[in-house]
């Protein structure tokens, strides 16, 4: 069997590195490798200081998403919580994700306190260390030039920067995955089983972050393992089932661990029907996603698109061209053009391999991205582009070296047609926002001049076997290409406010759900939630529960709005449960939540261990960190959830641990409406009066009016 030899100037770096000084060790650590050139290692901690700006810029302004920010919060206040990943302090009800990435925010909001920086520190790092650790890997396999090049691609990838300045887990769930690529390659290089162990628990934790997603790239892991590992078969598979097991181990810990303790014991399981992990695993953040008619998803949250419909075009349409699509073209030809000029090269070929990992990533990615029927947000996409900045970087200089060469007739010429054609789809995306703003319009203009000089460079640079000419050409090709994904991120790290459910970068140019504004809301303003320790860093900003920005979308909508939209809390207006998906109707929908009411509740709290119990998780968070307190969500995300059950609420409320009750005017739906007729009938509804000082100047004295926020007080002595 053909061994491939590891390059030589990496063993000559291990050994460099073994006998060097101190000084010499800090020197390469900011130079580099002395066999590097000397451009490179400033280049790369230039994209990475560019990274950090774009991710971190005016951080005060980040709203992230307050679904997740009221977790980490309420995991500050209870272990209980922490652990199970739930929504409040109570642990009345999990988020409806694994815990994971909650955890490595809610330990940075232990040791530093809760804020906005607390919670986005993490989020930096990890996009941060994303782009350092991509370009490792490139550049191993590829050299210098490929690993800038991806690392700049990953680094201006614009729905990137927009998730990478927020509070949703994919960050972190990116980054683990890189890591678990990481170790694959090297497993894959040396044939030795550690690595691959490494590789599974790096994907079992990414598992633990977002479930089912983590597990989109496990076909190209275990085909580029079983294909160019220089090992033989018996060993291969022996190695493999190791690694699977490892896998299993690393990814079922949790859920085996929360479905074995008694539901009693433990919060219900947002997300799920029957109140375990496991359900939630196959169903709503599993199979669900991908074929919509998830049993484990309400009504109205069947096939609910963020993005577009399904389909092989949704990567390319109005909503998602321009988060991602920018370098696809280049990307599919690169990744062609290369597998083809390495065609005959060992089976074992480190180049080879790393080009069908990154391949696999992509096309596994896109796929499951372009098909799926279920919820699907903008923002999921970010986990693909680690794979496109990686082809960038690497199938790029592999054809740009063939044609320089003239080596490989064919594939040597694909070059200049990649860049044409990514040029011109690159302006086509630019089109689709022209009078967006200037830096869209600049973008357009110079991504249409370098792509025409670099086509033109190449092409004469060929002809005339001018290497100086084909080199600037190529520098104009990656400035053609990167303009306008550069003008979306920039965009995405100045925008003021930006939603925390659902962010985008650039203008907005979809409609339909994919165009929706709002769904999360901000984090409260002025100070954290009461009894927060506030630490150096700024409290969380926005107004409750959504705060209130002069800023806009393009479509005319209010950016970083909660579902139902909410004004200033200093204004005392009112935020409608009724816009929440799924809470139309049902316990909690069409009701009124002011900051009035939150105090008015606080005061009457009388030792209860939830402050008032409401139909969504979006209305809970909200007041959790308006309040401090820990709040009911009845219904989980969508308002579906079956977590409350009249005989559950009888307990709590004959146990003094929930007085106060939010439910619709107009009844609820399902099992909702039994509980809605029962607090009805047994509770004390609350006037707005007695809480509301604009409520005297009614015009109105109706009993229907002055009750028509929906809150009941319910006493031990309610419950017959």
């Amino acid at each position: 069997m053909t061994t491939l030899a590891p390059p030589p100037a990496p063993a000559q770096e291990g050994r460099h590195r073994a006998d060097a000084p101190p000084v010499s060790r800090a020197r390469r650590l900011f130079m580099g490798a002395p066999e590097d050139p000397r451009w490179a290692r400033p280049a790369l901690w230039a994209i990475l200081l560019l990274a950090t700006a774009l991710y971190a810029w005016n951080l005060s302004s980040l709203t992230g998403n307050t679904f997740y920010d009221a977790a980490v919060y309420s995991g500050t206040k209870s272990w209980k919580a922490f652990f199970f990943g739930a929504l409040d302090s109570g642990s009345f009800i999990t988020v409806d994700k694994p815990p994971f990435a909650l955890w490595v925010m809610g330990l940075s909001a232990r040791a530093f306190g809760y804020g906005t920086w607390q919670l986005m520190l993490p989020m930096v790092a990890v996009g941060t260390g994303s782009v350092a650790l991509l370009y490792r890997l490139v550049k191993r396999d590829f050299g210098v030039v490929a690993g800038t090049i991806a690392a700049l691609v990953l680094t201006l990838t614009p729905i990137t920067v927009a998730i990478n300045r927020d509070t949703n887990p994919d960050p972190i769930l990116v980054f683990l995955m890189l890591l678990g690529a990481a170790a694959l390659l090297k497993a894959v290089r040396t044939g030795r089983l550690l690595p691959l162990v490494w590789s599974a628990v790096a994907i079992g934790f990414a598992f633990n972050t977002k479930m089912m997603q983590a597990y989109v790239v496990l076909p190209a892991f275990f085909l580029v393992y079983l294909w160019a590992t220089d090992l033989s078969l018996g060993r291969r598979i022996r190695n493999l089932a190791v690694g699977t097991a490892a896998l299993v181990v690393s990814s079922a810990w949790w859920m085996v661990v929360v479905d074995l303790i008694p539901a009693s014991s433990r919060p219900y399981i947002g997300g799920s029907t029957d109140n375990t992990v496991w359900d939630l695993v196959i169903g709503y953040n599993g199979f669900g996603r991908i074929f919509g008619a998830s049993s484990s998803v309400g009504s109205a949250g069947n096939g609910a698109s963020f993005g577009g419909s399904a389909g092989l075009y949704r990567m390319f349409n109005d909503i998602m061209g321009g988060q991602v699509s920018w370098l696809i073209p280049f990307a599919a030809t690169a990744l062609a053009g290369g597998l083809v000029l390495r065609g005959r090269a060992p089976r074992s070929d480190a180049r080879r391999a790393a080009l069908m990992l990154w391949g696999g990533w992509f096309v596994l990615h896109f796929l499951t991205f372009s098909l799926a029927e279920g919820t699907f947000h903008p923002y999921y996409v970010t986990a693909m582009a680690p794979g496109i900045a990686a082809l960038a970087g690497a199938g790029g200089v592999m054809l740009y070296k063939a044609f320089r060469e003239g080596s490989a007739a064919r594939w040597g010429w694909v070059l200049p047609a990649a860049v044409a054609a990514s040029t011109v789809w690159a302006v086509v995306l630019l089109q689709r926002v022209s009078g967006s703003g200037t830096v869209y319009t600049v973008a357009e203009v110079v991504t249409g001049l370098a792509g025409a000089l670099a086509v033109t460079g190449l092409l004469v640079g060929r002809f005339m076997k001018r290497q100086k000419l084909m080199g600037f050409a190529a520098l104009a090709a990656i400035v053609a290409l990167l303009a306008g994904p550069a003008a979306y991120s920039v965009s995405a790290a100045t925008t003021a406010s930006t939603n925390g459910t659902n962010p985008t970068a650039g203008p907005s140019t979809g409609g339909g759900m994919g165009g929706m504004s709002g769904g999360g809301g901000q984090r409260p303003s002025g100070s954290a939630p009461s009894g927060t320790k506030s630490g150096s860093g700024s409290a969380p900003s926005g107004g409750f529960p959504g705060g209130s920005s002069s800023s806009s979308s393009s479509s005319g909508q209010s950016m970083g709005q909660p579902p139902s939209g909410t004004s200033s809390s200093s204004s005392g207006k009112s935020t409608s449960e009724a816009g929440q998906m799924g809470g139309g109707g049902g316990m909690g929908g069409g009701s009124q939540v002011t900051s009035e009411m939150i105090t008015y509740l606080k005061k009457h709290q009388d030792g209860a261990t939830w402050l008032v119990a409401v139909a969504t998780d979006q209305t809970a968070a909200s007041i959790i960190l308006e309040s401090g307190q820990p709040v009911i969500s009845m219904g989980g995300w969508s308002g579906s959830d079956n977590a409350m059950t009249l005989a559950k609420l009888k307990n709590l409320v004959k146990a003094g641990k929930l007085h106060y009750i939010i439910v619709s005017s107009d009844g609820g739906q399902g099992t909702n409406s039994e509980i809605a007729a029962w607090v009805k009938k047994r509770g004390t509804a609350v006037k707005s009066s007695s809480y509301s000082s604009s409520s005297s100047s009614s015009t109105s004295t109706s009993t229907s009016t002055s009750t028509s926020s929906g809150l009941y007080r319910l006493d031990a002595s309610d419950v017959s």
